[in-house]
């Protein structure tokens, strides 16, 4: 008897369950699918939400001005190998130079957040497009702020924020790209001047700059100089025959017995420590813009597999595809809260250089992979500039090089989580 009512009871508790269950999969939890606002392909997470309403004010903007200004033209200008000088005018009237200086100098004075956003969204645009930026606000802008005299923040920030004076930063030598401390380039002290002679290379802006901030062994160590573009023996040399950042200048600097006041040293830093802070600020500004040219690549692409039918369906029905698109859109939501982390970090004063790199290498392998599978889900289309994936791809091939490659960035997380260091 015992076993028999437990049997029924089995049979009723088993009945009941499936009712249970019907009942839920065919009314509130269907129901509430079908209530439940779509979630944004590109913002899984809603990471909008975690923005301030004057961060957001700074994403939309910018947003605006690469949908509106940059993202028709900039195809045409990578296939041409030109850099829209038009847009610095714009870019400058909107605050994007050296946004997050004080206002006293005539910048924004944002956030670090913002100026991540900022980045994001010109790069989604081109990488070409953020890095001008990049550099004239993180390593010509930032230098002068935060290792030049108060006269040499007044004699050129305003105008470098308006647009009206173009930097660019030599540190990089034809035999010394991750290793700065052997550069050769040199300054002797004679009499109140100093003389600079050597080179610099891969230099983004160079034929563009009114001045360069040029990196040079001296007796005391490294220091650092502004160099103005009309003093003898300088000489801008473009780079040709890039398949990457077509967009964007690149050249090679050249120092003959250059002649530069002492006016225009940077005196409140020497060594390592100088050139290495500006490349942090540019770093971290990097870990933002690759995120915009995934997200660029992946709308794209999205939009393209619904509308492309292959033996009477779009391929987006099809499950490889679908494995695609999902990593894409994981992976962008996790350098989106990551940067954002490493942005909280940094306008709380608390960002370690450790934490940068660890997002640089994140973030620019997430974006030159999502392009790569972009543009082999386009097919044969992919290979031309009529779609962005290609030309995002061949750009990241220069943002996860530059600025330090990924795999120095991998070896500085190493040398954080083992105390040893494997240069």
């Amino acid at each position: 008897m015992r076993v028999r009512r437990g049997r029924r009871d089995k049979v009723a508790v088993f009945r009941l369950a499936q009712a249970v269950y019907n009942s839920l999969l065919c009314h509130p939890f269907r129901n509430i699918a079908m209530a439940a606002t779509p979630l944004n392909p590109v913002d899984l997470y809603d990471v909008r939400s975690l923005l301030s309403e004057e961060e957001q004010a700074v994403q939309d903007t910018v947003a605006r001005f690469t949908d509106e200004r940059v993202i028709p033209i900039i195809g045409d200008c990578f296939d041409k190998g030109v850099f829209p000088k038009e847009l610095v005018p714009e870019m400058a009237e909107l605050g994007l130079l050296g946004s997050s200086l004080p206002t006293e100098y005539g910048c924004a004075g944002l956030n670090g957040v913002s100026y991540g956003l900022i980045c994001q969204e010109l790069e989604r645009g081109d990488s070409g497009i953020r890095s001008f930026a990049s550099v004239q606000s993180s390593l010509c802008m930032y230098p002068i702020y935060a290792y030049g005299t108060e006269e040499q923040r007044r004699r050129w920030l305003p105008d470098m924020a308006a647009g009206k004076v173009i930097g660019c930063f030599g540190l990089t030598e034809p035999q010394g790209g991750s290793d700065p401390g052997s550069m050769k380039t040199h300054a002797k002290k004679d009499g109140a001047d100093w003389i600079i002679n050597g080179s610099k290379m891969w230099i983004t802006n160079g034929n563009l700059a009114d001045i360069a901030i040029v990196w040079a062994m001296t007796d005391e160590g490294i220091q650092g100089f502004v160099i103005e573009k009309d003093f003898a023996g300088f000489k801008a040399q473009e780079i040709h025959k890039k398949m990457s950042l077509r967009a964007s200048v690149t050249s090679a600097l050249f120092f003959d017995n250059v002649r530069v006041p002492e006016a225009n040293r940077l005196p409140n830093v020497k060594g390592l420590k100088g050139p290495l802070g500006c490349l942090t600020q540019a770093r971290y500004g990097i870990t933002w813009g690759p995120i915009g040219a995934a997200i660029a690549c992946f709308t794209e692409v999205l939009e393209y597999s619904k509308n492309r039918i292959l033996f009477k369906q779009p391929i987006a029905s099809r499950q490889a595809v679908q494995l695609k698109l999902a990593d894409m859109a994981r992976r962008i939501t996790m350098a989106q809260l990551l940067s954002l982390q490493l942005g909280r970090l940094k306008d709380a004063g608390t960002m370690q250089p450790t934490q940068v790199s660890l997002a640089k290498w994140n973030n620019c392998r997430m974006a030159i992979d999502i392009a790569r599978e972009a543009r082999d889900i386009l097919g044969g289309a992919g290979i031309t500039t009529e779609h962005c994936p290609i030309r995002h791809a061949l750009n990241l091939e220069s943002v996860i090089t530059y600025e330090g490659t990924e795999t120095v960035h991998q070896l500085v997380v190493g040398r954080e989580v083992t105390g040893i260091n494997a240069f």
